[in-house]
């Protein structure tokens, strides 16, 4: 009887502590997502033309942004150059072929860019998916056709690893459809489509495809690997499609796809993405469903080497469809649509350049 009592007080005294290392562990699982990063939010020059649906790409140590998209989904095929020393922009010349929802990356201190959207030749607004495939040189601020990729999709992502470009997911018709292009009230799809093209060779080849097929995602290379964060599921228009906060790990050089990682703490897509101290910076975006259309304001870290992210202090202002990059210790933020896209009458875009100062982080 006595050694019962014994066994109960130090039971008692046991339980409380075992519940708290249980409710701990299931806290780290739900919660992989870190208090937020030091840093600072500064503005720089505006943007000369603002606009929605632009892409950012550094080289040699500046800024470049691609792109815009205007009333009528046409396409304004803008090239501006942005000077961290000087604070200016200067405007280049303009994209040989102007598209929407183009697939940039650098490589070499070169630009490259994939595939996209297009205006009909008649008819009413849409948007026809391309395979073109491009090189622009800074330097020279000359464009070069490069072989066409094997197939036509837009709002993709591209990456560089070892000397390859790979290009993944979009949008794009059913296959076997008669449709003459993309719109919100016409069946077409996302694709897990994976292309590597070869600079040296300029030809391309099909790599294992990607197990969430969507568009209007995010990129970014770590370690010689790809992640793609987040973007639409179905639908090309943020109208009818669904965002989701996957995050898939690609290997190049296994041609596998890895492990599903911790998710993006918000499902988003249309934002910006940067590169920085093997981190990956995923800026803005939108979302719509019955109750609200909204931009987003947050800013999020994901670290491949422990898994976790991080949230970073806010952009000032909300924004989709803006250009982002990472040039030195700055994440630069580039123009944008301050409200989700689709309501009547209404376009506003913003001049805004913010950047976010790294520092220590």
């Amino acid at each position: 009887m006595k050694l019962t009592r014994q066994w109960w007080r130090r039971r008692g005294k046991v339980m409380p502590a075992l519940v708290l290392i249980v409710m701990a562990g299931v806290v780290a699982l739900l919660a992989p997502c870190e208090s937020t990063a030091a840093g600072a939010w500064s503005k720089r020059a505006p943007f000369p033309e603002p606009s929605e649906e632009l892409v950012g790409g550094a080289a040699g140590g500046k800024l470049y942004v691609f792109g815009g998209l205007g009333p009528g989904w046409i396409p304004q095929g803008l090239v501006y150059e942005y000077d961290g020393e000087t604070d200016r922009w200067t405007k280049k010349h303009p994209m040989a072929l102007p598209a929407h929802h183009v697939a940039f990356c650098e490589l070499n201190g070169k630009l490259y860019a994939f595939g996209g959207f297009v205006p009909p030749e008649s008819g009413p607004p849409a948007w026809v998916p391309i395979n073109n495939a491009w090189e622009y040189d800074p330097g020279s601020d000359i464009w070069k056709a490069l072989a066409p990729m094997p197939t036509k999709r837009g709002s993709a992502v591209a990456a560089a690893v070892n000397g390859k470009l790979y290009v993944i997911g979009g949008a794009a018709m059913h296959p076997g459809s008669n449709e003459p292009a993309l719109h919100p009230t016409r069946p077409h799809r996302s694709v897990d489509t994976v292309e590597e093209y070869d600079p040296q060779t300029n030809s391309w080849s099909a790599r294992s495809s990607m197990p969430t097929a969507r568009n209007h995602a995010a990129i970014g290379v770590v370690r010689g690997k790809v992640y793609v964060i987040g973007g639409r599921l179905g639908s090309a228009f943020i109208f009818t499609a669904s965002n989701t906060n996957v995050v898939e790990e690609y290997d190049p050089a296994t041609d596998q796809w890895g492990l599903v990682k911790a998710r993006m703490p918000t499902a988003r897509s249309g934002g910006a993405w940067g590169v920085h101290n093997e981190r990956i910076y995923v800026a803005g975006g939108e979302h719509q469903d019955g109750h609200l259309m909204a931009a987003f304001r947050a800013v999020e870290a994901y670290d491949p080497a422990t898994n976790r992210w991080t949230e970073l202090p806010m952009m000032p202002m909300p924004r989709h469809g803006l250009a982002g990059s990472v040039v030195g210790d700055r994440f630069h933020l580039v123009s944008g649509d301050i409200q989700s896209a689709g309501i009547t009458g209404m376009r506003v875009v913003t001049e805004s350049h913010d950047v976010f100062d790294f520092g220590n982080h």
